[in-house]
């Protein structure tokens, strides 16, 4: 999420001219496993290992995350992958340009995993079926839409039986569309600065709210947990992770996956 949370906070202050009709999200069903907060992997757990891949998502699932983030955007062909950075040059070094300009083909056909080490040449770029096959019953989906038709997503959700095992980080007209083609799903908007925390309660009734450490504040968390919503933040390295379960933040989204986890079940013993 990190780089697009003032984009979405802008977006949703835009919204606040419309009017959505928001019936009540469903309920998160997943509970965490350590230590009463959610822990999740942001481009999986990619310590070493090339991010937003298979690998960095099976990671994430061995040392006992909840949610793994996964960047989404569509190639040339229509097909849905997981890429952080609209290009991919600084992925490939034999390739320039942008992902939605090549094919799935083209796009398998490079090797995302030598930029980072020996042992990971030949790593690929995932395709969204191929990451829910590795989740589905492990591990929850945090899903980034960069760029990519939500009824798509959904849809695929759908298929993998992951719809109600995945949160939504999105704009505004995004998430107003997945309110309308998937119900079920559960869209999770980003106030931006908690003055705006009342609209996106009011347009959305979400049942999780995204932010960041930068726009972090005990009203935020309070007023969120208020409207019964859960507050998933991104923190600002392993120095804000005191602050933040002191104020009572239900999910954090990391990547210093192993550590965090750590820090859990040694503060759940």
């Amino acid at each position: 999420m990190r780089p697009r949370a003032r984009l979405c906070a802008l977006a949703f202050a835009a919204a606040a001219l419309t009017v959505w009709a928001a019936a009540p999200c469903p309920r998160l069903k997943r509970p965490p496993r350590q230590g009463g907060v959610h822990v999740i992997a942001h481009r999986g757990a990619h310590a070493g290992i090339p991010e937003n891949t298979l690998p960095a998502y099976e990671k994430a699932v061995e040392l006992g995350a909840d949610f793994v983030e996964v960047d989404l955007r569509t190639t040339k062909d229509g097909r849905i992958v997981s890429m952080h950075n609209d290009t991919v040059d600084a992925y490939a070094k034999d390739a320039k340009g942008k992902v939605a300009d090549f094919t799935l083909a083209e796009l398998k056909a490079l090797d995302i995993g030598s930029r980072v080490g020996p042992e990971w040449v030949e790593t690929r770029i995932p395709t969204f079926e191929e990451i829910l096959e590795v989740c589905r019953g492990r591990i929850g989906i945090y899903v980034d839409l960069k760029d990519a038709d939500p009824a798509v997503v959904a849809g695929m959700l759908r298929k993998a039986g992951m719809a109600e095992d995945a949160v939504w980080y999105a704009g505004a007209g995004q998430l107003r569309k997945l309110r309308d083609t998937c119900p079920e799903c559960l869209p999770m908007p980003d106030p931006g600065d908690e003055k705006n925390l009342p609209r996106i309660l009011s347009l959305l009734s979400p049942s999780v709210v995204a932010s960041s450490w930068d726009n972090l504040t005990a009203g935020l968390v309070a007023r969120t947990h208020d409207a019964g919503a859960l507050l998933f933040v991104d923190d600002g390295g392993p120095e804000t992770w005191e602050k933040m379960l002191a104020l009572g933040v239900d999910g954090i989204q990391t990547d210093e996956v192993k550590d965090l986890v750590a820090l859990l079940r040694e503060r759940g013993r």
